[in-house]
Formats: C-alpha cells, structure tokens, sequence
C-alpha cells in the first residue's frame, strides 16, 4: 500500500510539474495542461525558454479536431499548430507568446493511424468522417471560450508575461470564439478576425444556393429546396426536445448565433479581414455600415480580392491554388496593425 500511495505521489508531482513549468515539445514549443474535473486543457506556447517578458498572442484555430502535431511516419511529428504554419509564426514568437489551444477531447500528437487525409482525429480509420462522441459533445462555443478564459488565467500568474497588451486573433470557427473572449475578458487589447461570418454560419449555405442558381450551376427550384431544407435543419437545431438528444445540435446552434451585434458593443479595436472569394464572409462587406450607423470607430477593414476563405488565390474554375498562399502578408499587415 505505502508503495502504491508513493508511487501516485510521484505521478501527480509530474502532472504539476507538466502543468506549472510545461514539457518542450520538438524542439519548438512548450506543452502546458490544466486539469479540470472533465477535462484536460493542453496549449502550447512557441518557445522553448520562457524567460523574456512578453504579452500573449492568443490564436484561435478553425473548426474540427486536428491535433497540434501530426505523424504520418512512427513518432515523426510535424507541427500544424492550429494552422500557425500557415503565415511567419517566428516572427510572431518573437514579439509574442505566440499560444495555440489544443482542440476539445482530441490528442495533441496525431499518430498516423488516427489521422484521416485532412489530418483530423478519427477513432476508426474504416470511418474517415466520424469523429469521436467525446469531440462532437464538448464542440460547442461556450466550451471554447471557457478553455481559453482557463488557458489565460493560467498565464497572467507567470512572470514571463507581459500583461499590459493581449491580443486574440481566430480563423473562422475560431472568429467567433475569439469574439466571445473579448466580450467576456476586458483584459482584451487587440481582436483579429480572418474569414468571418458576421451572421454566424447556417446563412452561407442559404447564399450559396442563391448564387449558384444565379450563376445557372443548379436551377432555381433545386436552389428553393436546399434552402428549405437548411430551414427545417436550423428549426431542429433549435427544437428542445431534439437537441436534447444530439449534441452534434448544439455546435450548429451555438456557432450560427450572429456575431456583429458583440462585435459593435466592444470599444477594443478590432481588425477584420477576409478574401473576396470566401463565400463564408460575404456580409462582412456590410460590417462597417453598422460601425458608421452606431458611431463607433474602431473597426479597421481589410478586403483582399481574389483570396478564398485561407488567402489563396483562386483558379478559373473558382478552386483554391495552393501554390498561391497569401496567409503570410496577410498576417504581417494584422502585426503591424497592432503596432
């Protein structure tokens, strides 16, 4: 017994350690983790030396349980961080504590038997497509927003931040998640959104029926049918009795909410940006009218055209280039902004 009571004794010392000093993780990043009662909040931080004092850049990621690294090869991980990898992360180390939250119920490290051909966590490679029951009810906004409050109450305890600026920036998903932070924790100093959908996310489905019957790709009446049929969806997503039942509901009911009303009760300065060709963030177009309408000046608007919904270009046949990114200008104008 008394080799039992050591042996746990020492187990949970490692568990406070991991979660007070973090563990490097691939030479690159610092792992942290929060124990809660019915979960376990990991995050990491680019850097290896927390020494330097300096403020908190928050990235909230998209949607869908990708892991911070991925394997493709046994124990050769690749750093996805949330899509960081996408525009100049070490130029945002430098200035930053440059932090990304792991997604809710899904492993940091991806090993490539979990791992579908979007390198979203799966428990059954036979079911590229279903994602664990774990994931799918803790993937609500509430959830979201309350790991990252834990995340940032965590580190405003740690001398190695800087606490006089936070910035919190989100990609898609995470725009309405970055939303919710600043509304909820006025220590918020800076707010980027990139690829918003100020409206929330059931509406694009209904526009995109319309333009593609304007541009003649399907008649008008099939166009009126997937329209009613994204209506009856969203009613049973709001019915009670129905939700109560499937909590795949509440991810679509929390994330269709609108967002600009929260967007124009902040006076923390908000840098919006989106492509053109991103049919997700159409109506940001419409966004500073209701700044002008209210007032209310601090809303900074960036427009890139021609880029879809991750800042590529587009092809002629309106597909993403890949060969074409822009992610890392993009980000750049967002840094000097903040300055």
């Amino acid at each position: 017994m008394k080799k039992i009571i050591t042996t746990t004794l020492l187990f949970l010392q490692a568990i406070s350690v991991l979660s007070q000093q973090g563990k490097i993780i691939e030479h690159q990043a610092t792992l942290f983790e929060i124990k809660q009662k019915k979960d376990t909040i990991s995050f990491i931080v680019m850097d290896t030396l927390l020494t330097e004092k300096k403020p908190i850049f928050l990235w909230c990621q998209g949607s869908l349980p990708v892991p911070l690294f991925c394997a493709f090869e046994q124990d050769n991980f690749f750093l996805f961080g949330g899509g960081i990898i996408n525009f100049d992360y070490k130029a945002i180390a430098k200035k930053y504590h440059l932090v990304v939250i792991s997604m809710p119920k899904t492993p940091v490290f991806g090993q490539k038997e979990h791992l579908n051909a979007q390198y979203q966590y799966i428990p059954d490679l036979q079911k590229p497509n279903a994602f664990s029951s774990a994931y799918i009810e803790a993937d609500y906004l509430d959830n979201y927003v309350n790991r990252a409050q834990s995340v940032l109450r965590f580190l405003k305890k740690k001398p190695w931040v800087d606490q006089r600026t936070l910035v919190v920036a989100g990609h898609s998903q995470g725009t309405k998640v970055a939303t919710k932070i600043a509304v909820r924790n006025k220590n918020v100093t800076h707010l980027g959104l990139f690829a918003a959908n100020p409206f929330g996310r059931i509406d694009q489905f209904v526009r995109q029926a319309r333009l593609d019957a304007q541009l003649g790709k399907i008649t008008w009446s099939e166009a009126d049918s997937i329209m009613n049929d994204q209506y009856a969806f969203y009613r049973s997503v709001h019915d009670t009795d129905a939700k109560g039942g499937n909590p795949y509901y509440k991810t679509w009911q929390t994330f269709s909410e609108t967002f600009y009303d929260d967007w124009l009760s902040l006076k923390t300065p908000i840098y919006l940006a989106y492509g053109t060709e991103d049919r997700t963030s159409d109506l940001c177009d419409i966004v500073p009218l209701f700044f002008i309408q209210s007032g209310k000046k601090n809303l900074t608007f960036k427009r890139y055209l021609g880029l879809e919904h991750n800042f590529f270009e587009v092809n002629k046949q309106g597909r993403a280039n890949y060969e074409k990114a822009h992610w890392v200008e993009v980000m750049d104008a967002f840094l000097k902004w903040i300055k």
